[in-house]
């Protein structure tokens, strides 16, 4: 086992880009830090705000990957010192937790002597995660073209595609929690074909048109019907943007992931400049506190440094 002090910055992510329901996923330059190093005692440290509240004992998720990754790995189970430090806010739909569980694998990985290749990571944080659109995006950075194995256990059939240039989003970040598990449940069990179809058509418009480099194509291809539609009423203010972003200057408009927060695509400061406006109206007028970031797409994905010790 490797001895050294292991640092992975992980890029967050957002999913289904509206239509690729757990199948697309998109990398942001915003990052978390995994800091991981055996040690005689486990010890977490957790940095800033963002990650406040997160256990601070063996019960902590990076952990646990990490312990998990041994197993997998044949070794006994470690004791590590961890330090975790995030720009990215938790259960807020940008991918904290698929980017977690990436960071400690590939930081295990190396301290348990690079046992697995980034693939099977992948499918790891796949299995962990349920659905590959965060992991992927996180692990390989760009859009991650992705499903599920017919066969459990398989490795993971992905595409990566490279950003089209000048693709910009505004995020817009609500300041109150939803959790994956509560956005899920408000969803059907059974939809109409004539809503399976619009999405089929959706999603493979939209892939295509990220794969060629179509901006013009982003804000008809991105319309859904299985699950912004019904995750509308745990995000007030999320109907009103999907209905007049293009109208206000974006190129298409999301959900993230689960929500809340919600992307809209532009690359001008032009799109920009009219954008802000009409979000800044629509959420003050209901009266939800919230943020705005400007994020560029991420190319790189999961990045690891080793410091001797």
């Amino acid at each position: 086992m490797n001895g050294n002090l292991v640092k992975v910055t992980i890029p967050a992510s957002t999913a289904n880009l509206g239509p690729g329901f757990d199948a697309l996923g998109l990398a942001f330059q915003l990052y978390s830090v995994v800091e991981m190093k055996l040690s005689e005692k486990t010890t977490i440290e957790i940095v800033g705000k963002e990650l406040q509240g997160a256990p601070t004992d063996k019960s902590n998720l990076l952990y646990q990957v990490a312990c998990t990754l041994f197993e997998k790995a044949g070794l006994p189970t470690p004791e590590l010192a961890i330090r975790a430090s995030s720009d990215a806010p938790l259960t807020r739909g940008l991918g904290s937790s698929a980017s977690a569980i990436v960071g400690a694998l590939v930081a295990a990985n190396h301290l348990a002597g690079e046992p697995f290749t980034r693939e099977e990571l992948f499918q790891f944080a796949t299995e962990m995660e349920g659905h590959p659109d965060n992991a992927g995006a996180s692990m390989f950075g760009g859009i991650i073209v992705a499903t599920m194995p017919e066969n459990a256990g398989s490795p993971i059939p992905y595409i990566r595609i490279a950003p089209p240039a000048g693709l910009q989003a505004l995020v817009v970040i609500p300041k109150f929690p939803l959790s994956t598990e509560k956005a899920r449940n408000v969803l059907p069990q059974v939809y109409s074909k004539q809503d399976v179809v619009y999405n089929v058509g959706h999603s493979s418009l939209l892939t295509a048109a990220l794969a060629q480099g179509r901006l013009d194509l982003l804000g008809q291809a991105m319309g859904d019907r299985l699950h912004q539609p019904y995750r509308a009423e745990l995000v007030p203010g999320l109907k009103d943007i999907l209905d007049g972003a293009t109208t206000h200057g974006a190129l298409g408009a999301a959900l993230s992931g689960a929500g809340p927060t919600i992307l809209c695509f532009f690359s001008t400061d032009e799109q920009r400049e009219k954008l802000q406006g009409f979000v800044d109206s629509v959420m003050n007028s209901r009266d939800i506190p919230y943020r705005v970031m400007i994020l560029q797409p991420d190319e790189h994905g999961v990045q690891v440094e080793i410091h001797q010790t």
